[in-house]
């Protein structure tokens, strides 16, 4: 949102897609005592504060999680859900969170398992699959898939309201790992049982930055960048808690208030 403020005033339009504020730390916060100005401020209205100021300067807010970025030529699309953003430049704001892959998982990811139902729920239509949902978003991810393949299963990775859909079944158990089989399909193990399935579709509300924009360049588990936050993609930058130590709230506004000034000076010279 600092990012944000700083483009909408050097009069750049500019979307924010972001997930729940509740899944955040910031918003977890009882209190704060090292944010400048605000004393004892609270994470949750900080984060209201910071929302009301940059809606009333015309940025857009936009619901869900980017889970691919591409960049055709001079212009980035990035999926988002069932939607596709345009623009001229990409500023990550991840956290720093990343996402635990279960054992199997990342072998097979393009080959029989899927981030994005979006995407690939097309080359499953009639055929056997699992939804493995953390979040919300994953049950209206399983019911699109339920227009298209013969079967969905939905496994529950963390608590969450899981989809009431005659289409979708419910399976219990936690899951342990995906195994590829002889027959070539997929077999989802549990601590209660083992289905096999023609292809895993997996939702959870992060997505590792360098899954998301394949090419992206790594410090460890920090995303790699340099004093104008820009990574080693061009017109891609990086700011706050995935930009590396401190992880502090008045290190990410001044980073995203960085991110916002090179960013449009190299749009100025693009």
């Amino acid at each position: 949102m600092s990012c944000a403020l700083t483009l909408r005033k050097r009069g750049l339009s500019c979307t924010l897609v972001t997930a729940d504020a509740e899944s955040g730390w910031l918003y977890k916060a009882d209190q704060l005592d090292n944010y400048p100005g605000l004393p004892h401020v609270s994470g949750k209205e900080l984060l209201r504060i910071l929302r009301e100021q940059a809606e009333d300067l015309g940025a857009a807010f936009m619901h869900g999680t980017a889970r691919q970025v591409q960049q055709l030529g001079d212009t980035f699309m990035t999926l988002v859900g069932n939607d596709v953003v345009e623009s001229r430049a990409v500023v990550l704001a991840v956290g720093a969170a990343r996402p635990k892959l279960l054992p199997g998982e990342e072998e097979m990811l393009g080959n029989g398992v899927s981030w994005c139902g979006t995407c690939d729920g097309m080359f499953y239509r009639g055929k056997e699959v699992a939804v493995l949902s953390a979040w919300k978003d994953g049950a209206e991810e399983a019911r699109f898939l339920a227009g298209l393949a013969a079967k969905v299963d939905y496994y529950t990775l963390q608590p969450h309201e899981a989809p009431e859909d005659p289409r979708i079944s419910l399976l219990p158990g936690k899951v342990a790992s995906l195994v590829r089989r002889e027959s070539r399909k997929i077999a989802v193990v549990t601590d209660a049982s083992e289905a096999e399935y023609d292809g895993v579709f997996i939702f959870r509300p992060a997505v590792a930055p360098d899954r998301m924009l394949p090419g992206l360049k790594l410090d460890g588990p920090f995303i790699a960048v340099d004093r104008r936050m820009q990574t080693s993609m061009p017109r891609v930058y990086a700011c706050g808690d995935c930009a590396g130590q401190p992880l502090q709230v008045a290190k990410a506004v001044g980073e995203g208030n960085i991110a916002a000034i090179s960013c449009a000076e190299d749009l100025a010279h693009a």
